[in-house]
């Protein structure tokens, strides 16, 4: 729509301007003299969010400068207007004035309108080409505390909204019309430049699809459809009526597609990161087979190596003849080789464990890429349904810890952090409360709120896999989780929040995942 305004000016400028009129707060309008003889029109700047509009006008405007942006538009922004540019198919428009000689002479400007919705704004920028450089004056000032990722003052530097790679529906050839059949003609407005929800509204009714089929075969035919809407970007009354709930509906679904992205890209980073850690894992096998044969050998020629020594050449059990052995001259023979034995297991051990949730991760892999996959072509109602089984898996968050329910009923804290752990165990948490945490691994405390009743079985189980799926020895079975009642559970003097010692402790164990029947309050 803009390219349209701007294709049907450009051809006559420079045109001499008659001055600004202002017949709101939020509307300037530039009378042009031109293009033909006796001929007036107003170039109309309605910068009013959340609907700014840019347009050519016929009609005689009057207005006096309501502001002092206006007032300063109306006495800087002189002269031949010099100029239009789009960037791009972008809905923003920088006009050029070549400034005007008199008692006070005015310099040379431009004139930038962000026809952008809410975030619509006109600025004032010292002369210059394209779409940078210094902000004179902007009708709308925007701090940091506003947007945290684009600030706009007077004074400052102008830089234009963040880059985009779309398609260019004015020169799309063949081979991209058909690179887009499978996608819904609703959402081509996603791969298109310049296309908003009633243009694509109107490209579906011109395509006679509706906004959720796919072209298909049928791509020439939507091509064709797309060049008329070039040609002659206006919207029918059908559309303007019917197809706004459909445009707005195709809105909401793009927001909601773009919010659920988020969460199941990290959560499929996530998995594949773990996926990573088991084949790194299993790299760290031959790395203890070497240290579990180093460690063989030193136990097995122990009284040949003298103490104090840095290295030794001990004879391979193969006959393949000497073998270097680096040593740790504080430690005997022996106990170098009980130092390997150690790493050797530790690396073992830590294959065993993530190995054990090999399946279960290429499982969750697959679910997630699946939600991914069907979320790319899901309608609004579909996307709804998916936003609803994500929120209902996420666990509820409290003001400190996550929460759940146990099988009986009674609230379960669970800390995120060292700080929340302090505060759950040391604040929230009552004396005869039950205190939960992974044995001999870093974790989070887990407090299970029984106003000093028992807990019965099913509810220290799940409470002892809560502790033990949100702690290192997560994804391992046959974790061993301490439990105890609050008031055996203390700090120690000095010593950093999250950190205790506790007694009269009982021992349970459970698997390392979170149990299926977590459900949040």
């Amino acid at each position: 729509m803009l390219a349209r305004v701007l294709g049907e000016l450009t051809p006559h400028l420079p045109l001499h301007t008659l001055g600004w009129v202002f017949p709101d707060e939020t509307t300037a309008a530039l009378l042009l003299d031109g293009p033909g003889p006796g001929e007036k029109r107003n170039l109309v700047l309605a910068y009013r969010p959340p609907q700014p509009v840019l347009f050519i006008s016929r009609e005689r405007l009057r207005g006096d400068p309501r502001s002092p942006f206006q007032r300063f538009l109306a006495a800087r922004v002189r002269g031949p207007l010099l100029g239009a540019e789009q960037l791009k198919l972008d809905r923003v428009v920088v006009l050029h004035f070549g400034g005007e000689a008199g008692f006070v002479d005015q310099a040379p400007t431009r004139l930038l309108f962000e026809v952008t919705g809410r975030n619509a704004n006109l600025l004032v920028l010292e002369e210059g080409e394209g779409f940078e450089g210094r902000i004179i004056m902007a009708a709308r000032e925007i701090t940091g505390s506003r947007n945290r990722f684009r600030t706009i003052r007077s004074g400052g530097k102008y830089s234009p909204p963040p880059p985009y790679d779309k398609l260019d529906p004015r020169r799309m050839g063949e081979a991209e019309a058909q690179s887009l059949a499978d996608l819904p003609i609703g959402r081509w407005r996603e791969r298109l430049d310049g296309v908003g929800p009633l243009l694509s509204a109107e490209l579906a009714r011109r395509a006679n699809l509706l906004s959720t089929q796919a072209p298909g075969e049928d791509w020439p035919q939507t091509l064709a459809a797309l060049q008329t809407l070039v040609a002659d970007p206006t919207v029918s009354e059908g559309v303007m009526q019917d197809g706004a709930r459909e445009a707005a509906r195709s809105e909401k679904a793009a927001a909601l597609r773009k919010a659920l992205a988020e969460p199941l890209n990290k959560r499929l980073t996530l998995i594949r990161n773990q996926l990573a850690d088991v084949s790194r894992a299993e790299a760290g096998l031959d790395v203890a087979a070497v240290d579990r044969g180093e460690a063989d050998l030193l136990m097995a020629y122990a009284s040949t190596v003298e103490t104090g020594s840095a290295s030794a050449e001990l004879p391979a059990f193969d006959g393949s003849g000497p073998r270097p052995v680096a040593l740790d001259p504080s430690l005997s023979a022996v106990q170098n080789a009980e130092k390997r034995y150690t790493r050797a297991r530790r690396r073992e051990d830590v294959y065993e464990r993530l190995l054990e949730r090999e399946d279960t991760l290429r499982a969750e892999l697959a679910e997630a890429e699946a939600r991914v996959a069907h979320m790319e072509s899901a309608s609004l109602e579909e996307l709804d349904a998916l936003s609803s089984t994500l929120q209902s898996e996420r666990p509820e968050k409290s003001q400190y810890g996550m929460r759940f329910t146990t099988p009986a009923g009674y609230e379960v804290l669970v800390g995120r952090n060292n700080k929340e752990n302090a505060t759950l165990t040391h604040r929230v948490g009552r004396s005869m409360d039950y205190w939960f945490h992974a044995q001999g691994y870093p974790g989070s405390h887990v407090i299970v709120r029984t106003g000093g009743k028992e807990l019965a079985q099913p509810d220290i189980l799940y409470a002892a896999r809560l502790a033990a799926a949100n702690s290192k020895a997560r994804g391992s079975s046959n974790v061993g989780v301490d439990y105890t009642r609050i008031k055996y559970v203390w700090k120690p003097r000095g010593a950093p929040a999250g950190q205790v010692h506790y007694t009269d402790q009982n021992t349970v164990f459970v698997d390392g995942t979170v149990p299926e029947v977590a459900t949040a309050d």
